[in-house]
C-alpha cells in the first residue's frame, strides 16, 4: 500500500504545471519522508518570491538531513546555489532561499504556530501529502 501511494503522489507531481527545479524539490522531500508538503504559487501575488515549499519533519535531526539533500540534489542537477539558509542551528524552522523559491522546513509545532499556508490563502496550492 505504501509504495502504491507514494507512486500515486509522485505520478502527480509529474503532471503539475510547476517548473523543474519545484518538482525536483517536492521528489527530494518525499524520498527523505518530509511531511505534508506544500506549494505555493505566489507569482503574481507578491515580489518577494515566485513558488513557496512548505514541509514539516518530525526532528531537528531530519530537518537538517532535508535541508542538505535538499542544496546537495539542486547543486547537482539544476547548478543551483541558495542565496541564504537561516534557522540550521535550532532547525526548528529552516528557510533555504533560491529567490525564484523558497523552501521553509518545519518541525510540527512550528508549522503550526506561523501557519504560512493560512497566511498566502489566495496563492494557488499544490498538496503532496501520501497517505501513509
Amino acid at each position: 500500500m505504501k509504495i502504491e501511494e507514494f507512486k500515486r503522489v509522485t505520478d502527480d507531481l509529474q503532471k503539475r504545471h510547476i517548473p523543474s527545479e519545484i518538482k525536483k524539490t517536492v521528489q527530494v522531500l518525499l524520498d527523505k519522508k518530509a511531511e505534508k508538503i506544500t506549494v505555493l504559487k505566489l507569482k503574481g501575488i507578491t515580489d518577494m518570491t515566485d513558488f513557496l515549499v512548505i514541509c514539516s519533519g518530525n526532528s531537528t535531526r531530519q530537518n537538517n538531513a532535508l535541508a542538505d539533500a535538499l542544496q546537495e540534489t539542486l547543486k547537482r542537477e539544476h547548478y543551483l546555489q541558495p542565496l541564504g539558509i537561516e534557522g540550521k542551528r535550532h532547525a526548528e524552522w529552516i528557510l533555504v532561499d533560491y529567490v525564484d523559491f523558497v523552501i521553509n522546513i518545519f518541525s510540527a509545532d512550528w508549522r503550526k504556530k506561523y501557519a504560512l499556508e493560512k497566511l498566502w490563502m489566495d496563492a494557488k496550492r499544490y498538496d503532496f501529502y501520501p497517505d501513509f
